[in-house]
């Protein structure tokens, strides 16, 4: 049984990039089997970020405040410098007003990805690094999310801060804290126990989580089909844009594994965070983006992890590192 679990959770990791992109398919296309199913999303959402959070110890933690200078560098390249490039994309494209732009903007702002711990693992990044950034990031979401809407947008949107707070701390930052003592009180070994349950259920919520929002938002983006011809290439472009950031950004480091962590952690988002909030608090409209880099995040992933390999073979690598180019 634990070897079955292990395999499937192997399995799904290998095909991630396959796999998310079809449950968004397959959600648009049985919207109406989901009918009544967003209230389930809070809870598969809480318990993905808990099985996320059991791997990542308060060492870690520590650890990633040792080294302050990559983690403050990937949170003002994820949240300050991809936010304003977002904003300036949607309302050169669609105006100020278009609850696009909100979309674009709300991309940006929500946590580092999970799954971004996976392709930092195959790439040999920092992966300690990664994940406690991620854990750190999630946990300062209830205080970044809803600073960043009111310096974008102000009084434009009707937005309930506190109510985005409070959720954001069930969903978020309890199964976060939970997951960590869990971690604690086990010295280590839960997740390693829990592997072959924990590991391919997390996947599944995270699946069900994007079937339910790409159900709910089905019928609205079925009414925007022109948009699509403008709103598919400039989510591509704010992905790839948020990739470079991260990799352009973090040269100057010095470090292969740090650059590494540092470029998937700004190109990944939480998207199915932001599905959630999109969805709660804003117009239907709002998610088409977030959706739409669903799409695109995983298979960049794949094209960024080339471009990796081919700036470890080259002169610039030398030149950055001192190391000769493998």
């Amino acid at each position: 049984m634990r070897e079955t679990g292990l395999r499937l959770n192997a399995v799904i990791e290998k095909y991630l990039s396959l796999i998310v992109p079809v449950s968004l398919i397959l959600g648009f296309l049985l919207s109406q089997s989901f009918n009544g199913s967003a209230a389930l999303v809070p809870y598969l959402f809480g318990y993905l970020t808990f099985v996320m959070a059991t791997g990542c110890s308060w060492r870690q933690i520590r650890e990633a405040f040792r080294m302050p200078v990559p983690m403050l560098l990937t949170f003002v390249l994820c949240h300050v410098l991809a936010p304003v490039l977002g904003y300036l994309i949607g309302t050169a494209a669609f105006g100020e007003s278009s609850p696009y732009v909100v979309g674009f903007v709300m991309f940006s702002i929500i946590p580092l990805g999970v799954s971004s711990v996976i392709w930092v693992g195959l790439s040999k990044g920092h992966v300690p690094l990664t994940l406690a950034m991620i854990v750190i990031d999630s946990a300062l979401s209830p205080l970044v999310i809803p600073a960043a809407i009111e310096a974008f947008f102000g009084t434009s949107i009707a937005f309930d801060h506190t109510k985005v707070m409070l959720d954001l701390v069930q969903i978020i930052v309890v199964p976060t804290i939970l997951g960590v003592l869990v971690n604690e009180l086990s010295k280590g070994r839960f997740k390693g126990w829990s592997a072959p349950v924990c590991g391919p259920t997390s996947k599944l919520a995270m699946v069900i989580v994007v079937m339910i929002n790409a159900a709910v938002i089905q019928p609205y983006v079925m009414e925007m089909k022109r948009d699509m011809l403008t709103v598919v290439p400039l989510v591509f472009l704010l992905v790839a844009v948020s990739y470079a950031l991260g990799f352009f950004g973090s040269l100057w480091l010095r470090k292969t594994d740090i650059i590494i962590s540092v470029t998937y952690s700004s190109g990944m988002r939480n998207i199915s965070l932001g599905l959630v909030l999109a969805l709660a608090y804003f117009e239907p409209l709002t998610a088409v983006p977030v959706v739409l880099s669903i799409l695109i995040q995983q298979p960049m992933a794949s094209v960024n992890r080339l471009c990796m390999k081919l700036y470890e073979q080259s002169r610039l690598y030398k030149k950055i590192t001192g190391a000769t180019p493998s």
